[in-house]
């Protein structure tokens, strides 16, 4: 028995090795003969369970979770028939870690504390575990928490002598690092992991490193080494043959290419990345990847392609959080929505080129009709949705001839209608783009009154959209108050005089609200 053993223990141990190397499909093959072929004492049971999950480590580092989740299940129900508690907690976390990569987040949590029941006695696992709340805490957006698991984490492993460990914490702690924008310590926090992956001969973690600092050189401008960083890591991964790691990797080289005035090599390398991201399932990284891709348009001038990609990465993000508790989600889809607004407003101000007279028109109807809606307590996706249908409420006069936008005299019948036109131009300039707000009816409706007067579609009473009314009173105001190619501007008395005169047109609780705003 005692032989059979040590040929347990010794396959074991070969596996290991060349797991660490990086020949995995060997690991893998011994792995599964250690799990086939152990015997049921004590010893070899322990190695069966190691090997198991072992094994199904390897599978989620091929993103093959079904398999991975088996495979972990296998190596605790093992573990708990043959009464092996520390056993059983390394299959749990091994369990949680799965998890974890799925994005799911309550059941990792709980595989991580029923770990931690059965083997927070056993420093190095406790260490081991207390790194995996970590993650989640630090994903989750509880920074304080998450910085507190990883210190705790960082002292077991050292105290501990586990080299392994320590670079794993201290790229946990250069991510959070990073989160917080603290780019010195985060560089210093890679630095120390990627230096102990290359002294204990992981290459995974050699590759993890070089990824997660290469954030860190596109933050400082670094260029050159993050292109460096990102391809080594991207050989490493292909000579591994892992999919993990890569969609991240083109979105850093893409994003590198971007701003070094490279967009074609840009925007190759993000499209691999979406479609690296897409292929896995992880919404996450498609949607970064997205709304790079969508920055580099907005750099191109390519307004609606980019507005194409805002409107997708926001629904990868949403379906992201609507998936789990996702603190972080809702960081990144307000930094998100900050792009677009930056995008909307820009487009609106080329939009406005096209006539000398309106400059700053848009901006200033935006901050009007965001200051009424919120006077109407609409809640913050109309208010959004007010924000860029202001900014985009005219696009449909790029279509408009310049000479009759910039005719100095009253426009003719045959006139007014093209110009009147410019509602349904801009919906149909819009059409391929679905936004996650409703804009189109701003759009096109901006000019219709409840007296069934209005345009394009001489819409009546309540069938006015609420926030096509909030934009049609501030573009009137702002329009009578601004020097065009046909008049002169109103004074702010004149103008209200003239609102007031035509205030049939909105519904008094508008009206109302534009009053209190204005004045």
């Amino acid at each position: 028995m005692a032989t059979k053993s040590t040929g347990t223990l010794s396959a074991l141990a070969q596996a290991r090795e060349r797991e660490r190397a990086g020949r995995l499909d060997a690991a893998i093959e011994d792995y599964v003969a250690v799990a086939a072929g152990a015997g049921s004492d004590l010893t070899e049971v322990e190695a069966r369970c190691e090997a198991l999950r072992r094994h199904a480590h390897i599978r989620r580092r091929r993103q093959e979770y079904g398999a991975a989740l088996a495979l972990c299940e296998e190596s605790f129900h093992t573990a708990t028939a043959a009464n092996l508690p520390l056993a059983a907690s390394h299959a749990l976390n091994a369990l949680g870690i799965v998890h974890m990569d799925r994005g799911q987040w309550a059941a990792a949590t709980d595989a991580f504390e029923r770990a931690l029941t059965l083997g927070g006695h056993d420093p190095k696992l406790r260490a081991s575990i207390e790194q995996n709340l970590g993650i989640v805490a630090n994903i989750q957006g509880d920074f304080t928490t998450a910085l507190n698991r990883y210190r705790r984490a960082l002292a077991a492993f050292e105290a501990a002598g586990d080299d392994r460990g320590c670079a794993t914490a201290n790229h946990n702690l250069g991510m959070i690092s990073a989160d917080l924008q603290h780019w010195e310590e985060a560089d210093q926090h890679f630095a120390a992991s990627l230096a102990l992956g290359e002294k204990i001969g992981d290459t995974q973690l050699r590759a993890n490193a070089l990824l997660q600092r290469t954030e860190i050189h596109l933050a400082r401008q670094r260029y050159e080494d993050a292109r460096q960083g990102a391809e080594e890591a991207l050989r490493i991964f292909d000579e591994l043959g892992v999919r993990q790691g890569r969609s991240e990797a083109y979105r850093f080289l893409g994003m590198m290419y971007r701003e070094t005035g490279a967009p074609a090599l840009a925007e190759a390398r993000l499209r691999s990345a979406m479609k690296l991201a897409a292929d896995a399932g992880t919404n996450i990284e498609e949607a970064e990847a997205t709304r790079e891709l969508a920055v580099l348009y907005q750099q191109l001038n390519r307004n609606q392609d980019a507005l194409t990609l805002l409107n997708t990465a926001h629904r990868l993000f949403q379906r992201s959080g609507a998936q789990a508790d996702l603190k972080d989600v809702t960081t990144k889809v307000a930094d998100l929505e900050r792009i677009y607004l930056d995008l909307v407003a820009t487009w609106g101000r080329s939009i406005e080129s096209a006539d000398g007279y309106t400059h700053g028109h848009c901006e200033r109807v935006a901050q009007y009709a965001t200051t009424v809606a919120r006077q109407l307590g609409l809640n913050e996706s109309m208010i959004t949705a007010v924000r860029v249908g202001a900014y985009l409420h005219d696009v449909g006069k790029v279509r408009v001839p310049h000479e009759i936008l910039n005719k100095p005299g009253r426009l003719t019948p045959a006139e007014r209608e093209i110009m009147e036109q410019h509602t349904v131009y801009g919906i149909e300039l819009l059409a391929s783009i679905e936004f996650p707000w409703p804009v189109k009816p701003i759009i096109r409706s901006h000019h219709e009154k409840q007296d069934g007067s209005g345009y394009p579609d001489r819409l009546r009473g309540d069938e006015v959209p609420l926030s096509a009314q909030v934009i049609g009173i501030v573009d009137m105001y702002d329009a009578l108050t601004t020097t065009r190619s046909y008049r002169k501007a109103m004074s702010h008395e004149e103008a209200l005089a003239e609102i007031n005169r035509c205030a049939h047109w909105w519904r008094p609780d508008v009206v109302s609200a534009f009053l209190n705003t204005i004045n």
